[in-house]
Order: structure tokens, then sequence, then C-alpha cells
């Protein structure tokens, strides 16, 4: 598979697109006033111990405060086992959790790492088992163990790698051998070990000087980090359009991995490079809700509250064998643009695929099988279940961010981010019953509507007819006024003293 790194970068926006065989995969966005905040390492002050959510809140010097689990407890680390930690530092299984009460207290100050950014009402989600990535090594201070990426496949090498960190693993820190380190020599993992410890040093010394709540240490800029973690052999070349942050880059590389530096390029076309690479009008589709495949099927994708549901169709495709045969070809199209889909968009949390219904066992399981392969590809942790009686897959992705959507959108203020408004026929019914109070209640003999000016054309131009058997039936004189500020789902009305009764006559519209 051939990937490319392909970098937009201003002096208000950084975009990173990563392109596998020239079909945007991932696309990673930073903009100056919005720096992204994982992996940064504050010395926090604990606001709130909770034994009943066995959780606390930890204040950062940030707008939201911070959300530790005891499970993030450094103390829940040390049940753990050579090999049980991934490449990243996260865990592959669950340690016995302490209980939070015992280990700490309100008023206290604590080292922690963000691990997930702020999301919606969230404040970000922190832990004191603390990682320091480098290129071909994480350090992870107060847990004495070592492993090997799991990506690396091949055991001679695993083994190879694993003397190696062994010897250079200093007492009381823990080291995980990274993807980028397959086929290194013992000199680059000892220079990357050394720079690591270096590093955890200085935030040591800076830790005991910062007054909490306080940043300790910041991590890499958005470019940077992505070109430490995914600037591997496999990837063929870096293109960048910024002079500034090429040279960076290069030297960067130069120190790292000077066998790659000739891979980085500097931009210089005529073209933005994001539409010389066809990647602007990828992130445009980004926002789309139906998603069309190759064979004719589409995918429909919604964010809900508190999941994201994908629903596959086969649309235009009506297959040249039997029905079942067109369903599989299908639900195993979409079973590969899903997990492109997931990381492009960058959608974490629980996701729910509503696939088209098999009656035939033996295709759900290859279903199931394509599914969990290409998910394979993703950075992120993922689990998806079996396709359950309805045709259901369950699924869960890492979140450690808003995804694409949330980051470049907000909820329209027409309809609230529901997606819907009333109806022109239902704005009339809502008059109607407005006129039908008023009429009850007595004492008004003429009173003023304001509707959204489109609303009040559709009552003249399509509905004047039945306008005037309302005001007749319920002897009531209606002034009917266009307000250009009121959505298409308002109604406001007023007496002739000019007395706003709009919340004495107008019903409430479900879900408005």
């Amino acid at each position: 598979m051939k990937q490319r790194i392909i970098i937009n970068a201003d002096s208000y926006e950084t975009r990173v697109a990563i392109l596998e065989d020239d079909a945007v995969a991932e696309l990673f966005v930073e903009r100056a006033d919005q720096r992204r905040h994982v992996g940064n390492i504050y010395k926090g002050r604990v606001n709130a111990v909770l034994p009943g959510m066995q959780s606390a809140f930890v204040d950062l010097g940030l707008a939201k405060t911070g959300f530790l689990h005891a499970s993030d407890l450094a103390e829940s680390l040390s049940e753990l086992e050579d090999g049980d930690l991934e490449e990243n530092g996260h865990r592959r299984r669950r340690a016995p959790v302490p209980k939070i009460e015992d280990h700490l207290k309100k008023g206290q100050d604590i080292l922690v790492q963000i691990t997930k950014e702020s999301i919606g009402t969230k404040g970000p989600r922190v832990t004191q088992q603390l990682s320091l990535p480098g290129r071909f090594c994480v350090l992870m201070p107060g847990v004495d163990h070592s492993g090997v990426s799991r990506r690396i496949e091949d055991r001679a090498e695993r083994q190879r790698i694993k003397a190696i960190i062994s010897d250079q693993k200093p007492k009381g820190v823990g080291l995980i051998a990274r993807t980028a380190g397959e086929g290194k020599g013992e000199a680059d993992f000892v220079a990357d070990v050394k720079h690591l410890v270096k590093l955890w040093q200085k935030i040591e010394r800076k830790a005991k000087t910062v007054r909490a709540p306080g940043l300790v240490h910041a991590e890499l800029e958005m470019t940077a980090g992505l070109i430490r973690d995914l600037f591997t052999d496999e990837v063929e070349e870096v293109i960048i359009d910024d002079p500034d942050a090429f040279k960076e880059i290069q030297v960067y590389m130069k120190s790292v991995s000077p066998e790659l530096q000739d891979r980085v390029k500097l931009y210089q076309g005529r073209v933005p490079i994001f539409d010389a690479f066809g990647i602007e009008n990828e992130i445009e589709k980004t926002f789309e809700r139906k998603v069309w495949m190759k064979k004719g099927g589409y995918i429909c994708i919604d964010h809900a509250e508190a999941l994201v549901a994908i629903d596959v169709n086969t649309g235009r495709f009506t297959g040249k064998k039997n029905q079942e045969e067109t369903i599989l070809r299908t639900n195993l199209e979409a079973a590969r643009e899903i997990p492109r889909q997931l990381r492009l968009r960058d959608i974490g949390g629980i996701i729910v695929i509503d696939f088209i219904d098999m009656e035939i066992e033996a295709n759900k399981r290859a279903l199931i099988d394509e599914l969990r392969h290409e998910l394979r590809k993703d950075r992120a942790r993922t689990k998806a279940f079996t396709v359950s009686d309805l045709g259901l897959v369950e699924m869960t992705r890492q979140r450690e961010r808003s995804s694409l959507l949330h980051y470049y959108t907000q909820d329209c203020p027409t309809c609230s981010g529901l997606g819907k408004v009333p109806s022109f026929e239902t704005m009339l019914v809502r008059l109607e019953r407005a006129m039908r109070r008023v009429a009850a209640a007595g004492g008004h003999r003429r009173i003023t509507v304001k509707v959204n000016p489109e609303v009040a054309l559709y009552f003249v131009e399509q509905e004047g007819r039945r306008f005037a058997e309302l005001e007749k039936r319920f002897k009531l004189v209606v002034d009917l006024k266009d307000d250009p500020q009121l959505k298409q789902g308002e109604m406001k009305v007023m007496t002739v003293k000019k007395q706003d009764i709009t919340k004495e006559v107008v019903g409430a519209i479900p879900g408005m």
C-alpha cells in the first residue's frame, strides 16, 4: 500500500492528510487559537473526590475541569505484567482498580496527562499514568515493564528489539518499542531512550517549581507530532507547502532518521496543494450524510447524542445473481468503506452499523471478518462485535477529540441541530390554534401575527381562502406581518395595545 503525507500549513490553520493508494484515509486539523491538549502534562489540583463514581475532578488551569477515573491512578499500574501495555501506553487489559478515596483527597496537587480532549460539555480526560512518546520508543515513568508494538509481527525481530530495550531500560520506568523501530539498530534506540530520559528529568524538575494548576510539559505541535508518529519506512514521501515548516521537518528528520530525509519535499506548484492532490473535494464530502460506493450502494451516517448510526443500502446496485449475493457484495463493500469513513471523519465512541439482513450464517461471518480486517488499519483502538439477528453490528472506536463534523460545523440557528423545521402547513395549524385560544379568552377583536417572510408568503398566496375562513369562524381580524428576524418555526402574537401574548396562545410544537 502506497502511503503519502500531505501538509497544508498557513498562519491560521494547519491540515495534514494521510493518503493510502491516493485515497484520503485520515485528516488532522489544528488552528492556531485551538491547539490540541492531548499529551500535555499538568500539575493539577484535586477539586473533588467522588467515591460513588470512583472518579475525581482536577483543576488544570483550563476552561474545563479534568476528569480522572480510578483506573487511571498511578497505583492501578502495579498489577500489570510484561506485555500488558500497548505502543501508545494504553493497557491491553484492566488491572484491579484501587479505591480512589484511598489515594486522593480534595486540595491535593497531582501530576496528570491529558488523554482525551474536552468534547461538548465534558472536560478533558486525564491520567496519572504518564507516557512520553519518542521516535522509536515510549517511556512510561513508574512502570517497570518493557514491550514491543504488536504491529511488529516478525517473532525474531520482536525478540531482537525486546533484548535491546531491556538492556537500555533505566530503573523505575517502562519502555515500549514503537512500530517505527522495526529494523533499527541499537544506536537508534539508545539515542531515543537517552532523549526521553532527559525529557522526563526536565519534567520532574519543572513539576517541583510550577504552582498548581499549571502546565508542566506541552506535547509537540500537531505537524511535528504526526511526523514523529507516522513517518516510517512505509511512507513514500511527505509533501509540504510551507518553506519554514519544511526546514523544521528537515532538521528533525536529519537528527532522528537521516535515511528518510530525502523523502520530505517542498511543494511549489501554483495550484493549492490540497486541490492538486484532490483532497479538498474529499474534505467537502466528509460533511455529507450519504456516501456512495463504487458498485452503486450507499451508506448513511447520522450523529446522535450517545452514538453514531450508520445505515447500509443497496441503492442502484441490483447485482447479477440472486438477492443474497447482491446483499453480501453490498455489505462487504460497506465493510471496507465504513472503517475508511470512521478514520477520515475521526468518528469515535459507540457506533451502530445497520447492515442489510442476510440469511446465510457463513455470509455473516464473512462480513464481520472483512470489517475487522479493515479496522486493523486504524491506529485508534476499535472493537467490533458479531452481527446480530437484526443485521446490526455494534462497535466502539477510541475517541481523543471531536469528530471533523463537530470541529468544522456548528448547530443550525434555525433548527438548533435537529435537522428539521416546522412545515408551512404546521405553522398554519399553529396559527389556527392560537386564534381559537384568543377567541375563547375573549376581550380581543384584533391581533397582530408576526411570522417568517416565507411563512407569511405561504399564508397569503397558498392559503388565502383558508386564512379568511379562520378570521370569519373566530370573529377575529388578523394583521399578518412578516419579520425576517423570526425563524421558520417561530410565531409572535400581539394585541392592538402591542401586548405580547405569544406564550398564552401559541402552543409548543413537539421537538421544537
